[in-house]
């Protein structure tokens, strides 16, 4: 069953308390957590900051900015009052993500300035895996998360990085706390919410990698399908971008999209790039829509939005789609987005979109 979040929240602050409230007693100001800067106290304060922060950010839709609140603890608060902060917060994000529409985004700033409340979720549980590890590090105790909630984080909100061993040393390699074989140290990093594109009429949302592999087998990847999807072509593209991550090679701004509809928040298909931009600055699309939906333009609005998108890219200099030639409507959604034919042979029509600066 697909999940919003808000257990996955629940099950990593549990985690962490246990953890630490069987050390609350040693002197978490006297020592760093693990490679960090701060003290074991600091970056307990700081893990209720990062989960109340999150919760504002939801709660208050803020489009353009954090919500500009900080907290503190009470003068006189001992480590296990720093630990009830932890859990108190943690219950009010969780509820946060619960009763936030699915639709709703808010900002953060990295990458593409949103994130949906599954994102936002994957940074809350990540912000205390981690900060856990680095408080039981300085502290000197035995840490080891639950590896679905590892899973939880990498298929998110790190979709450029592929799976690993176990998904515990793969988030400590990728945020620079571990060590992997064959793969060189991390010493700058970043997660990376899906991109979304809107038109008049739909969100084109980026699938991360759990949503690719719920959609690639019989699921509905977390959205509210129109009647009839989604359909085949939806389920294979959707493999074929776990495959690319699974391979390391998956870039999530060139992967595939779910076309959502504004007015009532329900998918109507998808639209994506079959792989990154080659050395030329071509790449490839294709979409697919839920026979109900066709017929409305949709179709047409989304490849605008999608090859605008591409053509602002510096790598890119060409969008080109492949369409067999007897399917007749995908040649007219082509053409009324700008499309020109450019080659043909007796099964396929190739078109082609240049950036107009070239």
């Amino acid at each position: 069953m697909w999940t919003t979040g808000a257990e996955q929240v629940e099950q990593a602050v549990a985690e962490c308390v246990g953890l630490l409230g069987a050390v609350t007693d040693r002197d978490w100001e006297a020592v760093r957590a693990g490679r960090l800067e701060w003290s074991c106290r600091e970056t307990a304060v700081h893990i209720a900051e990062d989960l109340i922060g999150y919760a504002g950010q939801l709660a208050g839709r803020e489009p353009e900015a954090y919500t500009p609140f900080e907290i503190s603890l009470e003068e006189g608060t001992d480590n296990a009052g720093a630990l009830r902060v932890i859990r108190t917060m943690g219950a009010l994000f969780a509820a946060a993500i619960r009763t936030t529409p699915r639709e709703v985004r808010a900002f953060h700033p990295y990458p593409f300035r949103s994130a949906n409340r599954e994102g936002f979720a994957a940074m809350g549980v990540a912000e205390v895996l981690l900060h856990t590890h680095d408080l039981a590090e300085g502290l000197g105790v035995a840490y080891e998360p639950a590896p679905e909630l590892c899973a939880f984080v990498l298929t998110r909100i790190f979709p450029h990085v592929q799976p690993g061993p176990t998904p515990w040393r793969t988030l400590l390699w990728a945020t620079g706390r571990g060590d992997l074989p064959g793969r060189a140290p991390v010493t700058e990093w970043r997660w990376s919410n899906n991109l979304v594109l809107p038109t008049d009429r739909l969100t084109l949302q980026g699938v991360t990698p759990a949503a690719a592999t719920d959609l690639s087998t019989v699921g509905d990847g977390g959205f509210e399908w129109l009647e009839g999807g989604p359909i085949e072509g939806t389920r294979v593209g959707a493999g074929l971008v776990f495959k690319q991550y699974e391979d390391g090679v998956h870039r999530p701004e060139w992967g595939m999209y779910v076309l959502v509809r504004r007015e009532d928040g329900r998918a109507l298909g998808a639209m994506g790039f079959h792989s990154v931009p080659d050395e030329s600055g071509r790449v490839e699309v294709g979409y697919d829509l839920v026979e109900a939906a066709r017929g409305h333009g949709y179709a047409t609005e989304a490849l605008r939005a999608l090859s605008a998108w591409a053509l602002s890219r510096d790598e890119v200099r060409t969008v080109v789609a492949n369409v067999e030639r007897d399917n007749t409507p995908s040649h007219k959604v082509l053409a009324r987005a700008g499309f020109k034919a450019v080659a043909e042979d007796a099964e396929q029509v190739g078109y082609e979109l240049r950036d107009p600066g070239d």
